[in-house]
């Protein structure tokens, strides 16, 4: 390609993209901004127009001619822009990645969340399962629904935690294509711009658990929560922030532990069950549900009652009402975290430029039997 002269009229420079298109059968949208002479965000929109019409097809970075087509625009059945999917075919919608870390504790809801937006968004969703801390692992799944499924957006949850981690978050900051971030929030550059996202308040879940416990009577709230979850300091730093406002007890221990499969777990609990009630603590906010019940049950082995002796409030809400006896729990609204995300990843591919938007969205408290009735 070369550079072009005069500005050229939007019409004009979608025909120069097709002729240099058929010259070179493939061009990255860096390269079309360069040739000519605009910035990414017009070509962005010159190349979904196009798109939309069916006289390209976008493959990850940039633009390739329609298999088995001549490149000459036709009319597509459905486009990439909400309220008009209709009765459309959901195999000719553009295609948006989904990363998640677990098809089976957590995620479906949001999944479900996120799919039952995508339909009004002019989208399909391409879903890939991960892992919470194998960052090679997510970066392979980013990279087959790029270059195989040619994706016009992504939806994931990355891990945090680590070098590896941070440099797969820059990867996925400069993509050349909208990226949201689920339940997970970072900074990329030197200037620590934010990744666009849409997560829980976990900070505030904590703090309506610690409230509830405290209403109840119990001047000592302590804390257990898994080393393996990326939201635990998120958790751990409201509780901390809500014992110290309502003025309660600050000395209560608490216990960062390993997984609850872990062979450790045993040795861990029993050595935080010792430490709360050799301090009278008699509440708990236990991070997630999965080791909320497997406290519950160490305590019902050791005699201790729940919530007799120890209330406890679990965060998640994903089992918490299936346990004995049913805990009381910080419900995240884990189907609104998928649809707003949705709603946000559309609404960025349709307009490239608007501000970065990070969406807080406040879970709830499910008061059950484990919290009790003390006064």
């Amino acid at each position: 390609m070369t550079l072009s002269e005069p500005p050229l009229l939007p019409g004009q420079r979608r025909e120069r993209l097709l002729a240099d298109l058929h010259t070179h059968g493939t061009l990255r949208v860096s390269e079309i901004a360069r040739a000519l002479g605009v910035t990414t965000v017009t070509v962005r929109r010159d190349i979904a127009q196009l798109a939309d019409e069916g006289a390209i097809e976008r493959v990850h970075g940039g633009i390739r001619l329609p298999r088995g087509g001549d490149g000459q625009p036709h009319l597509r059945v459905a486009v990439a822009e909400p309220g008009r999917a209709g009765g459309a075919d959901e195999s000719s919608l553009p295609a948006v990645g989904m990363v998640v870390p677990s098809l089976d504790y957590y995620w479906p809801e949001i999944i479900r969340g996120a799919r039952d937006a995508a339909p009004d968004a002019g989208v399909r969703i391409v879903l890939r399962g991960s892992s919470y801390d194998d960052v090679a692992d997510v970066r392979r799944q980013t990279t087959w629904l790029l270059e195989t499924a040619g994706i016009q957006g992504l939806l994931i949850a990355p891990p945090t935690l680590g070098e590896q981690a941070a440099q797969l978050i820059d990867w996925l900051a400069g993509l050349d294509i909208p990226v949201v971030f689920l339940e997970r929030t970072a900074t990329v550059g030197v200037y620590h711009e934010h990744v666009e996202s849409v997560s829980t308040d976990h900070a505030f879940g904590a703090s309506l658990a610690v409230r509830h416990l405290a209403a109840r009577g119990h001047r000592r709230v302590g804390f257990l929560a898994s080393a393996s979850s990326p939201h635990t300091p998120a958790v751990r730093r409201g509780w901390q922030q809500t014992v110290a406002d309502i003025d309660l007890d600050p000395d209560t221990p608490e216990l960062i532990s390993p997984d609850h499969r872990d062979p450790r777990w045993d040795a861990e609990i029993d050595r935080g069950i010792d430490a709360w009630l050799a301090t009278g603590t008699t509440a708990l906010l236990a991070h997630s549900d999965r080791e909320a019940i497997s406290l519950v049950t160490r305590c019902e082995e050791r005699g201790i009652g729940v919530p007799g002796d120890l209330a406890v409030v679990a965060f998640d809400d994903e089992v918490a009402g299936l346990a004995n006896p049913t805990l009381s729990a910080i419900r995240p609204a884990k189907y609104t975290i998928g649809e707003s995300a949705m709603q946000l990843l559309s609404q960025r591919i349709l307009d490239p430029a608007r501000p970065v938007h990070r969406v807080l969205i406040s879970p709830q408290l499910i008061v059950r039997d484990s919290s009790g009735t003390r006064q």
